[in-house]
């Protein structure tokens, strides 16, 4: 009590100065009923700069009692930042260092220096000038500014912060532009459905009032939802934040087991189900019932094809066509609130609630936007789950776009390629077990592509040979990396246009490179996780990929504790490690649990699966570490193989003994079905426990191997 209410103190001396322009509304606001957040600016206030010349200030006012405001020093980031500070979200979700920074062009010139460094940045007659050269320039400039004239921050008066020019980010407002913009042009086709912008958004506002005037659903509260990639799941993305409330979208591969422990853990108040999924969905909460009172239980609704399901619930179409014709869009008193909570998806211990605020939602679907090339009016392919981290932020990014959204419940390669063809295709996504089922999909699955179809790719690290053979198809590739914690994509492997003269192999060869941090994100690096210093560019030395930037999560829900170990020391830490190549670009080598040390030698399980996966028998391979009894543990290899094809232990071993140091090599190979997640990731925790049942190599079996 005495820290908060010196930081209380603290906060109430900052107010009588001046405070930052960012931050003034209460977290209060989350759960009572609308108010307009004009109404709070309405009267222009006189900003006072000066108070900005000293620190960055993570202030967030909150009214109530002081124990529910926090500071904690580990999640300061640099000297003279400010301490992190406790948002809410039933106390799990934080501002500071690792999450948010002041938005300023200024971080464009720092990105262009790094990402396009030796690039032409200025041309003037005689005089060129590289982005590395200009950024430098600038620095040397500000320099003499300062140290020879004393040029030093300046009160500037005559400014106000007023209703007329802020406004809380939100992705809510790509909608209302499309719907004003495009309002007659297609915006969801889902089968024989077909909705234009102006009818998406109306139908979106009118299942918000439903929700809100229907089942109550207040500011803060959370909407779960488990479906497929249908009509309602997209326009889930933007009701249920309309109607002021937090969206949480299910994985569709769980049990009931796994999806009743989640409503639990979410405290969902309405639950939609689609109808295909309602036997797992009605026993999660038969499950859930056991533990909870009857009224605390969330309430079901279903989604149908046709609205007319024989569920004995209230169906998604009936809410719209009941709900009220006038309702005002709960937009958000601050940008910070929460607008979704996403469930980690299990590769690496029982998922996690990570909350994203409306302001990292509408930064990255912009950064995801350019980063991906997507301009006006696209016809985007749904392959992308949208419970996966939103799907990747473009429901609300082709609404920006004014883009058609091509819905699909499932898919296979031949229905890839036809709704290609039968829509026009521009752009769609996916994992790289995505991009391996178009490579090897029979001919007879195949079409010829109408136009470039561009594809965005992540996940896991894509294989070169896959990426090589997706892009002799006719696909353009998009490399990104990133977390379910920075709001899905993070980085993008920026393509240079001289590297289109290199070889095929090694194109492919940089394009599986993870690149740099996109527009939104403040920084990435690649450190030691002990010291916290920069791994140096060599290719060599492996760190902890880390982030920090107003795309990383705000927390994770009702874990206070998890929160603060992920973001100490103001940066995200991924568990991903990696390595900084001379230019600048980053490279995965493992996640710090998949990586197989033998023998005192760490092996990249990524890299012996990229050679294992240029074997022309394989479809797909993970590697894992095996106990060793001499080496402590060796590669073991999970394959599985084309169809119709065929390879031996012995000729997988040879074959990667052929192409790697002998150490690397697998020293057992299992063919098998691979277990993965529904977004492609394998699990690979499921083979790691494999591989431990099959007991430890010993010497004798090593010899055999001839190991050097």
């Amino acid at each position: 009590m005495r820290a908060a209410s010196r930081a209380l103190r603290r906060l109430a001396r900052r107010s009588s100065t001046g405070s930052p322009p960012h931050h003034h509304q209460s977290p209060q606001y989350y759960s009572t009923p609308h108010l307009d957040y004009t109404t709070n600016l309405a009267s222009p206030r006189a900003i006072n700069l000066s108070p900005w010349r000293n620190q960055r200030a993570f202030t967030f006012a909150r009214s109530g009692a002081a124990s529910l405001l926090f500071s904690f020093s580990s999640l300061a980031g640099r000297e003279g930042e400010a301490e992190g500070e406790v948002l809410d979200m039933d106390a799990g979700t934080v501002r500071c260092a690792a999450n948010f920074a002041p938005l300023t062009p200024l971080s464009f010139i720092e990105r262009a220096a790094a990402v396009y460094g030796d690039r032409d940045a200025v041309v003037c007659g005689e005089r060129r000038y590289t982005w590395r050269e200009a950024r430098r320039r600038c620095v040397r400039v500000a320099a003499a500014l300062a140290a020879r004239f004393g040029v030093a921050r300046g009160d500037v008066t005559g400014t106000v912060w007023s209703a007329a020019n802020h406004a809380p980010l939100t992705p809510l407002s790509f909608i209302e532009r499309a719907a004003a913009v495009y309002g007659d042009r297609a915006a969801v086709v889902c089968g024989d459905r077909r909705y234009t912008w102006r009818e998406a958004r109306r139908r979106c506002v009118r299942l918000a009032a439903a929700l809100a005037t229907r089942f109550g659903v207040a500011r803060g509260d959370v909407v779960a939802v488990l479906s497929t990639n249908v009509a309602a799941m997209y326009e889930l993305h933007f009701a249920v934040p309309m109607a002021g409330a937090v969206l949480c979208t299910f994985n569709t591969r769980h049990d009931a087991a796994m999806i009743s422990a989640l409503l639990s853990h979410s405290g969902a108040k309405v639950f939609f189900v689609e109808s295909h999924l309602l036997d797992v969905g009605r026993a999660a909460l038969r499950r859930l019932s056991y533990s909870t009172s009857a009224a605390s239980l969330p309430v079901l609704l279903t989604i149908s094809d046709d609205g007319a399901g024989d569920s004995g619930c209230v169906d998604y179409e009936d809410l719209v066509k009941d709900a009220p014709s006038e309702f005002d869009i709960r937009w958000p008193v601050d940008e910070m609130e929460p607008i979704t909570l996403n469930y980690t998806s299990g590769t690496t211990s029982r998922p996690k609630g990570v909350v994203y605020n409306h302001r990292g939602a509408y930064l990255n679907t912009i950064a995801t936007v350019l980063a991906y090339d997507i301009t006006a009016m696209p016809t985007y392919l749904w392959t992308v789950p949208m419970f996966h981290c939103n799907g990747w932020n473009l429901p609300w990014g082709v609404a920006m776009q004014g883009g058609t959204n091509v819905c699909l419940r499932h898919f296979t390669a031949k229905v890839i390629f036809d709704s290609i063809a039968r829509h026009g295709v521009t752009h769609m996504g996916g994992a790289p077990t995505v991009l391996n089922m178009i490579a090897n999909a029979p001919a007879a699955d195949r079409s010829a592509l109408p136009g470039p179809v561009r594809v965005m790719t992540g996940g896991a690290p894509p294989p070169p040979r896959v990426l090589l053979a997706v892009e002799e198809l006719g696909f353009v590739i998009y490399h990104i990396y990133g977390l379910t914690e920075t709001y899905g994509p993070a980085t993008v492997c920026t393509w240079m246009p001289e590297w289109d003269a290199l070889p095929v192999e090694e194109r492919a060869r940089l394009k599986a490179r993870q690149g740099f941090h996109h527009i939104a994100v403040q920084d990435v690096a690649v450190k030691n996780s002990t010291t916290m210093e920069n791994v140096p560019y060599d290719g060599q030395t492996v760190g902890e990929v880390m982030f920090r930037g107003n795309t990383v999560m705000s927390g994770y829900y009702k874990d206070i504790g998890a929160t603060k170990e992920s973001m100490a020391g103001g940066w995200l830490h991924s568990g991903d490690l990696a390595v900084r190549h001379p230019d600048g670009y980053i490279q995965l080598k493992d996640r710090a649990k998949d990586i197989i040390i033998s023998g005192g030698e760490n092996i990249s399980s990524i890299e012996v699966e990229s050679v294992i996966f240029s074997h022309p028998a394989v479809l797909e391979a993970a590697v894992v570490a095996r106990p060793d009894d001499y080496w402590g543990e060796t590669p073991c290899a999970f394959v599985k193989l084309k169809e119709g094809a065929n390879a031996t232990e012995g000729e997988i071993i040879s074959f990667c003994r052929e192409r790697l140091p002998h150490y690397m090599a697998p020293k057992t190979v299992v063919f098998d079905e691979l277990p993965k997640t529904s977004t492609g990731k394998t699990q690979k925790f499921v083979l790691r426990e494999k591989a431990r049942a099959m007991g430890s190599l010993t010497k004798s079996a090593n010899s055999k191997l001839e190991v050097n």
